[in-house]
């Protein structure tokens, strides 16, 4: 069975059984209808190898938005364009990932941001050991981080801050001395949650 089917079977087998997901709606986005937030994609890319990893970025430190921030490839939804395409279109444009290396499995749960965005993960497999290209002006450097290890609960925790003033939640988990949380984190919990993983 090829990584794809596997993963296809795993997010299968989850759909009945998935604990509560994270919405974003504890943060205050619960009466905000999804047509009101700015949709956007990001691009899950899990490797074909014995160990599966899943590719990251380190944002630049220039950047206007969530500068220096560990995330998915992905960004806003183009006119005319659905989740996967966004997607795919957005992790060639940052990090060189040609779509005819992509294995789409699908989109998964939407995550609403605190920064009114509504976001669409879209899993998928690739080959492992690609040669990326980052974006100079985007991407600071791309990395792969265990699958196992993003899941693992014990890897998963929940953090306090105050965010203009009002408490927040917010979820973290750090690999290598690399901080993953907020949006990303997030969507990682809620794919953890519905994807059973051995």
């Amino acid at each position: 069975m090829t990584l794809a089917e596997r993963l296809a079977a795993a997010l299968a087998r989850g759909t009945d059984t998935t604990p509560e997901l994270l919405t974003g709606d504890r943060v205050g986005l619960a009466d905000t209808p999804d047509d009101a937030l700015t949709p956007a994609a990001v691009l899950v890319a899990v490797t074909d190898r014995p160990r599966p990893g899943v590719i990251l970025t380190q944002r630049t430190d220039t950047l206007r938005r969530h500068a220096g921030q560990v995330a998915f490839p992905g960004g806003r939804l183009d006119p005319g364009e659905d989740a996967i395409a966004a997607a795919l279109r957005e992790a060639e444009e940052e990090i060189g990932l040609p779509s005819a290396a992509v294995t789409v499995i699908g989109p998964v749960d939407r995550y609403r941001t605190v920064s009114g965005y509504t976001i669409t993960p879209v899993l998928a497999a690739i080959p492992p050991d690609l040669p990326f290209a980052p974006s100079p002006h985007e991407v600071a450097d791309v990395f792969e981080v265990p699958l196992d290890v993003l899941f693992d609960p014990a890897n998963q925790l929940e953090q306090d801050m105050t965010w203009r003033g009002v408490p927040r939640r917010y979820w973290e988990l750090t690999w290598e001395g690399r901080r993953i949380w907020g949006a990303t984190a997030a969507m990682i919990v809620n794919l953890s949650r519905r994807l059973p993983w051995p």
